[in-house]
């Protein structure tokens, strides 16, 4: 028997992965948040670790319009930074293999 892997939609490409290669974006009561574990509560919204599918959420307001609320630049800046990281981390990994 197959185990069952869930998959979501990436707000800025459109393309369905499964949950643990998205970047989940989070609206609670108290902000808007990374949540790279994806266990916070909250509205959530996924986002490929690329880059590319932050712009294209940016352009097309995948994240406000899933999150139902307006998003600061200040915000995009730091996921821009945290998904930079991401890639550099993901590169040393296939290096050092």
């Amino acid at each position: 028997m197959q185990e069952f892997i869930p998959h979501r939609k990436c707000v800025g490409c459109m393309s369905i992965k499964p949950k643990k290669e998205l970047l989940r974006i989070v609206r609670t009561d108290k902000g808007i948040f990374i949540d790279s574990k994806q266990k916070m509560p909250g509205r959530g919204a996924y986002i490929c670790k690329d880059l590319e599918c932050l712009k294209l959420a940016m352009k097309k307001k995948g994240l406000e319009k899933s999150l139902k609320v307006n998003i600061s630049k200040d915000f995009y800046e730091k996921l821009e930074e945290f998904l930079k990281k991401l890639a550099v981390k993901s590169f040393d990994a296939e290096v050092w293999e």
